[in-house]
């Protein structure tokens, strides 16, 4: 498909996707079933890491990361300028810019403090909630 969906999974979006027992976990089987491009830098694949440990355990999230590695529509990117565009929330700010690097789609999340990316007129990073997201895909279809 020559126009894959690029996008940006926030932390806490990949981690309700997890769970079998998720209602989200369609998001994971999408993922691996690779219908849409998964972009991710080093800090993104840590933080995931990081949170996926706290919220389950260390064994899951290295699972996690080596089943992201294995998967071949996921991509590194390496960021080499840092736009800072969330001040809110300056841990947020690795996933713009992975957004910005790898001319991303979309970032899928929840997260409220993406919102002040709609008040920045450059660049232009979108954002999508996981619901419109769900709706997006299956469109897609």
């Amino acid at each position: 498909m020559p126009n894959r969906l690029r996008i940006i999974l926030d932390t806490n979006v990949l981690l309700v996707s997890i769970s079998s027992k998720s209602k989200y976990h369609w998001l994971f089987l999408k993922l691996i079933n690779k219908e849409f491009d998964l972009y991710v830098s080093n800090d993104i694949i840590t933080e995931y890491e990081e949170i996926i440990s706290l919220k389950f355990n260390s064994e899951t999230a290295r699972n996690v990361v080596k089943v992201l590695y294995s998967l071949t529509n996921v991509y590194p990117v390496s960021i080499s300028f840092k736009w800072n565009l969330i001040p809110q929330d300056e841990d947020d700010n690795k996933f713009v810019d992975c957004a910005i690097a790898s001319n991303a789609h979309f970032i899928v999340t929840n997260d409220q403090h993406f919102k002040v990316l709609k008040t920045v007129e450059f660049p232009i990073v979108p954002v999508i909630s996981l619901n419109d997201f769900k709706i997006l895909i299956e469109k897609l279809q």
